[in-house]
């Protein structure tokens, strides 16, 4: 029996072997009547199943087709058609290139009227470095494109963007300052084009009028950046010439005293295309729930790419933004519980002096196309943070809501400088394609805080009246404060808030594309060499760093596809054990496994993943504080507070699913849903009360879903053509706020959006309503607890929480033109 059966293995064996080598490939670019590349056209194998669309750089690639004769066709509706006659052998592959009659204008045009994906894309900008369609690539990577950010009236990264990636949510800060996203339980860092411009306090928030999408890649992204938290990053794409003369401008208004303009400029500095710019400018006025407060800024974005030939082209893009806000934080507090008083509580005066925030962003790109498969790029960044302000809180809380403020000045310096260099291509080995990228990226980051030099000032109102939370009194101050800014903000730093922080990293990653590409084995490494700068030689931490990534992505279809990844990542951690050891670096290990679907002709897509993410070497409480332990200088000396050892491990389990696209013709959908288990498993320290063992991570959720349907009628002659309704919804359940959190303490979110919108030739006209129920809403809370030996009635321990909008609505009318 056994030996029929091994007969019958090798024939089946060698059967699809020989007719694995009848198979062959068709591969080529198509470009238009004036030699741009020709994106999102059908290409096809006349009178066969055989096809593909052309991606952004015009390219399509059709595998496993029998051998014979064929007639290859490139068409799409509206175009004239092309052909060409083909043999396709046994294991080879067949370039066929073509040109379009329509010019890059017209090809336009054909796409706008067939109505291109709204909310869905195929593949992740080159900023990212992957070559292969999102649907090959082993890794939960979802993209916010910028007509989704349109269709939910979306003026900046903090404005809901979230709600469009499962299992990521905002956690409400400076919300005037910078985006505080987490995914998978952990803060991920904010890129711009593929460089890492993170810092301790920016960048600013991006303006919705810069932005071209926004890619969410979910765990470590070894193929990125390795030193960061394992739960992700987030990376912007800002708007690029595309060397057609387009425009648009859009006004804006909507509740709080919210206005805005924003103008969109896109076109040709020569005649023969080849120097090209991209103008983005904006400005908004916004007043607050908060009593008195208000956010007013503005934006510039200009972008000219000179293309040298064919093949080379530099970009140079900068952009600025400036932002005044009376109070950065919308804070309420109480001594009762989260919620307790009302939204428009203010903390702040009319009186104090308004906070100043810019930031000066400058990229350099260079693109060198070397031959059909291979490309060389190279891009350098300079970022230039600052703020000028202050920072209020509470230096008391009394039982009867009396609170005393305490403000001090907050002046904030960053500069954030990065390069990279990568080259990328296919090399084949027999039937094996490898898919390559190598590349060095540096960084180096310097900051300059001041949160003291000029005292500690607590406000005092006329008379010293007090300043109740339920009862604020808001007005003439005994000591407005005047703070002294007579020296550079680096001499004024002291060593807590000045840092220097660079890295070094070496990346290597081969696809190997096996069984006709269906089976793709992925495996990388990376080497970062990272230093934090100390003020002395015993505090400086120099990491030398191995990350492995490994992933297998299986075709089980032609649009369905399994996957498994394992990847690493570790995060430089500045500081000493009481011994005077410099700690190691904190370690993430992710691994996960995951499906992803086309439907109907790749209009939408479902992705579902499970993965596990271990931290180790995570800072916690050194359980000798208090007592008497041997000091670097051989004394005995007590442990003090805020001592940390590197006994922590948390753990980060979880699912998560995403529906986009357009289900059904003219309805586009985002659905999501993320179940999020983030817990410390590992803490060493005997005391009962400050062991977080099976405490949750703060600022996890349990459970998140989300929503948007947007539809739009298309009935060319009806009077209602281009009518379009919009609607969201978003819960979050089960929410856990700070450090030893055993049971869900933050209240639900819950919130329905609603709209409806309008177009008709050049114009559009949008209405939505936010929070249409007007729920309470908070999107962060903690709990500030008082030394027990030092509890008064006039200072007690006081919760801190921060409102999401209450309902409001906006109004956005839109031009183009050419």
């Amino acid at each position: 029996m056994r030996r029929h059966l091994l007969t019958i293995f090798l024939m089946l064996f060698f059967s699809a072997a020989a007719l694995a080598q009848q198979l062959g490939s068709v591969r080529g670019r198509v470009t238009t009547a004036d030699g741009k590349v020709a994106s999102n056209v059908s290409v096809k194998l006349q009178g066969t199943n055989f096809g593909a669309v052309t991606d952004d750089e015009g390219k399509y690639s059709i595998r496993k087709v029998p051998a014979g004769n064929y007639t290859l066709v490139v068409s799409a509706v509206g175009l004239f058609p092309k052909e060409k006659q083909i043999d396709v052998l046994g294991k080879a592959v067949v370039i066929a290139d073509f040109s379009l009659n329509e010019n890059q204008s017209q090809l336009d045009d054909v796409q706008i009227s067939t109505n291109r994906k709204k909310f869905k894309v195929d593949k992740v900008s080159p900023s990212l470095r992957l070559q292969s369609p999102l649907i090959e690539v082993p890794q939960n990577i979802r993209v916010v494109t910028s007509a989704l950010l349109a269709d939910q009236t979306v003026f900046d990264i903090v404005d809901g963007v979230t709600r469009n990636v499962s299992g990521t949510v905002r956690t409400g800060h400076w919300d005037a300052q910078y985006a505080n996203i987490s995914t998978r339980g952990t803060s991920i860092p904010a890129f711009r084009n593929g460089m890492n411009l993170k810092t301790p306090w920016g960048p600013l928030a991006d303006d919705a009028a810069t932005i071209e999408r926004i890619e969410f890649i979910k765990g470590p992204s070894g193929f990125m950046m390795a030193n960061g938290e394992p739960g992700g990053i987030y990376n912007i794409v800002t708007k690029k010439p595309t060397g057609e003369n387009h425009g648009s401008v859009t006004l804006a208004a909507g509740g709080f005293g919210l206005g805005r303009a924003a103008i969109d400029l896109d076109g040709k500095l020569s005649e023969d295309g080849k120097l090209l710019y991209r103008l983005n400018v904006a400005t908004q006025a916004k007043n607050s729930y908060n009593k008195y407060n208000y956010t007013d800024k503005f934006v510039i974005a200009p972008v000219v790419s000179y293309e040298i030939d064919s093949n080379t082209k530099f970009t140079l893009e900068y952009t600025t933004q400036h932002v005044e806000a009376l109070t950065l934080g919308t804070y309420g507090f109480s001594p009762k519980g989260y919620g307790d008083t009302d939204p428009s509580f203010f903390m702040g005066n009319p009186s104090i002096d308004p906070n100043k925030l810019s930031d000066h962003n400058v990229t350099l790109y260079f693109n060198h196309r070397l031959g059909n498969t291979w490309k060389l790029n190279a891009q350098v960044a300079y970022l230039n943070y600052a703020l000028e302000g202050n920072g209020l809180w509470p230096s008391a809380m009394a039982a009867n809501g009396d609170m005393r403020r305490n403000i001090n000045i907050s002046d904030e310096l960053a500069i954030n400088k990065n390069a990279q260099f990568n080259i990328m291509g296919d090399v084949k080995t027999g039937s094996v394609i490898h898919r390559l990228i190598g590349g060095v990226d540096m960084g180096l980051l310097k900051t300059w805080g001041d949160f003291s030099s000029s005292g500690n000032i607590d406000l005092r109102l006329a008379n010293n009246a007090p300043f109740n939370i339920y009862n604020p009194v808001y007005g003439a101050l005994e000591n407005n404060p005047v703070f002294d800014r007579s020296k550079s903000i680096r001499a004024r730093s002291d060593a807590r808030y000045s840092n220097e922080l660079s890295y070094t990293g070496v990346y290597l990653q081969d696809e190997a594309r096996f069984l006709d590409e269906k089976l793709r084995l992925t495996g990388a490494v990376r080497f970062t060499h990272a230093v934090t700068v100390g003020r002395t030689n015993s505090t400086q931490v120099s990491d030398n760093v191995f990350s492995p990534r490994v992933g297998l992505s299986y075709s089980i279809l032609k649009d369905f596809s399994a996957y498994t990844l394992y990847d690493q990542s570790f995060l430089p951690t500045a500081g000493q054990t009481f011994e005077g050891e410099s700690f190691k670096p904190i370690r993430g290990n992710n691994i996960e496994f995951g499906l992803k679907k086309d439907f109907f002709d790749g209009k939408w897509n479902a992705t579902a993943a499970v993965y596990k993410i271990n931290k180790t070497n995570v800072l916690t409480a050194d359980p000798r504080i208090g007592q008497q332990a041997m000091a670097p200088d051989g004394t005995m000396q007590v442990v003090p507070t805020g001592t940390n050892v590197q006994l922590g491990e948390q753990e980060f389990t979880g699912f998560e699913l995403d529906i986009t696209g357009e289900v059904l013709s003219g309805l586009n959908v985002v659905l999501n849903y993320a179940y999020t288990d983030a817990k410390t498993i590992k803490d060493l320290n005997p005391d009962p009360a400050q062991n977080q063992t099976g405490a949750y991570v703060g600022n996890s959720v349990r459970h998140i879903t989300n929503g948007w349907l947007s539809y739009r009628l298309k009935r060319p002659g009806f009077f209602l053509n281009g009518f379009g309704l919009t609607g969201g919804y978003q819960l979050q359940l089960d929410r856990f706020s700070g450090r030893n959190a055993r049971t869900a303490n933050l209240p639900d979110y819950i919130r329905f959006d609603a709209g409806a919108s309008y177009e008709k030739g050049k114009f559009s006209l949008s209405v939505l309503v936010n929070n249409l129920l007007d729920r309470r809403l908070l999107t962060q809370g903690s709990l500030t607890t008082i030394d027990p030996a030092k509890v008064t009635p006039t200072n007690v321990d006081y919760y801190t929480y921060i409102y999401d909008m209450p309902r409001n609505a906006r109004v956005s009318l839109t031009y183009r033109f050419k």
